[in-house]
Formats: structure tokens, sequence, C-alpha cells
């Protein structure tokens, strides 16, 4: 049923998005395991298409914020207006009341206005003058940011950043990708024509069954064992936090049921691993000027750190 219904989202996508199999791979990966994704690229490469076409796609409510230097956390949770006839103050959602949130360019916005998201990604709900309320479910935030080097731009907190589950970036098509977007859109906007291959009731229980997939002790102590070298990597300063480890197991159950699997093989976490990783990690300042980037010492953690390769079968038929 899993592989059944999100291969008709990708179908779907792939009306609108030309050429971008993996980073819609990871995306649905990212739904499927219940976190959230950060786009970071420059401007028109797709970002705002995927989140639209991936929103029609579940039959979900979408709503999209372009985040502003003046953008206020009320602009994000809604707030509370007196109504005069009535008496009473009454609540105005913001547009965090939505399936699909598209946070477009978070990082133009100031740190304050970004921190009122942390909440309703970490607990699926928002508080408005004292009172909580829970969020639409399934809730999945998308957000893009530019390069840190473009001018306008303040750079996302800690905090912030590791609640999203992972970071991508989808780059230019190719010549030929490239002429078949011109083609596909030279009279009409194929978003349009999109329709829902599902419900957001279908995803949820999709999201419960996931928890379902088979990891071996061998698959979790190889978990550990990576993320553990990140902390203790000397060109790393601050090394990932549990939060990673488990955002990394359940996005492996999530690629395993993409898949068709039942269970999650060491594949399923060394392609995930940077995707999940390189955001989180903090590396040391002179690594920095010797021009090292996170996915470049997290692809030397994975080289490092011993594959299992035997016992999946058999410890998974005792169980």
């Amino acid at each position: 049923m899993t592989f059944s219904i999100f291969n008709k989202i990708t179908k779907n996508i792939n009306k609108v998005i030309v050429g971008k199999s993996r980073a819609i791979e990871l995306i649905l990966t990212a739904l499927l395991a219940e976190g959230h994704l950060l786009l970071e690229d420059v401007p028109g490469v797709g970002k705002t298409l995927m989140a639209r076409a991936l929103a029609k796609s579940i039959g979900g409510s979408f709503h999209r914020i372009q985040f502003t230097p003046d953008l206020l956390p009320s602009d994000i949770t809604g707030f509370n207006v007196y109504n005069q006839k009535e008496g009473k103050f009454i609540f105005q959602p913001g547009p965090v009341m939505s399936n699909v949130l598209l946070a477009d360019e978070i990082n133009r916005t100031i740190p304050r206005t970004q921190s009122s998201l942390l909440e309703s990604m970490q607990e699926k709900q928002v508080t408005v003058d004292g009172v909580t309320m829970d969020l639409p479910f399934p809730f999945f935030v998308m957000a893009t940011q530019n390069p840190i080097e473009l001018e306008g731009t303040f750079p996302l907190p800690e905090a912030q950043l590791d609640r999203f589950l992972m970071k991508i970036k989808l780059g230019y098509p190719t010549h030929k990708e490239e002429i078949t977007i011109l083609e596909r859109f030279q009279k009409e906007d194929p978003l349009e024509n999109i329709i829902s291959v599902t419900r957001p009731e279908e995803i949820l229980s999709l999201q419960k069954e996931r928890q379902k997939i088979y990891l071996s002790q061998q698959i979790n102590h190889y978990i550990v064992s990576l993320t553990n070298a990140t902390r203790n990597n000397t060109k790393i300063l601050y090394g990932a936090s549990p939060r990673a480890s488990l955002h990394l197991m359940k996005a492996a159950q999530g690629l395993a049921a993409l898949k068709n699997r039942d269970f999650v093989l060491p594949d399923d976490i060394r392609l995930l691993f940077i995707p999940i990783l390189a955001h989180r990690v903090v590396i040391e300042t002179k690594e920095k000027l010797k021009g090292l980037t996170p996915e470049k010492i997290l692809t030397e953690v994975l080289d490092k750190i011993e594959v299992p390769t035997v016992g999946f079968d058999n410890e998974k038929s005792n169980k």
C-alpha cells in the first residue's frame, strides 16, 4: 500500500518537476518519517512548485509564507481579534494551520520570527495568548533558504536547524531537462492539472505503519556508531545530537517503506546520513579555512565506520 500510494504521488510531482527523482524520494521520505525539510538553493529552481505539487497530490491544505525582515511571529501562528459585535476575542488562524507549509526564504527574517516555528515543528501545536491548539495532521514544513553568502540573510539558529529532519538541494537542471521544462510550460501550467491521489488521513495512517518497519540490532549499532563518530572527530566542533540518531532511524524506516521493504538495510542509512546530519554538525573554524565542508567530513566518517553486512535475515527470522 505504501509503495503504491507514494508511487502515484511521485508520478504526480513529475508532471511538474523535471529530473529530480532523488530529491522527490528524499522529500517523500521526510514526509513519511513525520519530519520537516530544508531546501537550500538559489531562487527559481522549483522549490515552491515542489511544495505545491506535493500538497495537491496528498489532497491537503497548503499555505505559503514569504519570510521578510519585518515578518512577525503572529503572522505565522495567527492572532486574536476582538469582535465588538459578539463582545469577545476571535482567533484568526495563521498560515501554520495547514497540512503542507512552505516557509519561503526562511533565512530572510530575524531569528525571533524564525523561532516561532519551533513549537509547531516539534510539538505539532501552536500556542497563542496562552491557548494551545493542535495543528492539522499530517503537518509538514518545507522551508527554503538562500545560500548564506547572499546579502540580507540571517543564519538559522542551531535549535531551529536541528528540527529539520534533512537538508537537500535541488540544483540546476541539465540542458535536456531545461528544454523539457520550456516545452512543458509553453502552453499551460502543469500544476493546474494535478489532482489528489490520496488523502491526508491515508498519509497519517502510513506514517503510523512506518513505525513497524524492522531495524536489526546491527542497524541500530551502525546508526549510533556513525553519530558518535561525529562527536569524537577533531574536525568537528559540535557533533550530532541524539535527535539526529532518531531522525536517521525514522527516515531509514520511511525509505525502506518507499522501496517496498519491511526492514532497513545499511544502504538506507548510508544514503540518508549526509542529508540528515550535514546541517547539524558544526565544523572547526580552521577546517572551514581549509575549504572543508560538513559533507566532506561526513563522507570521511562513512568511509571509516564498518558497514554491517551479515545477520539481518537471521535476526529478523528469530523475532
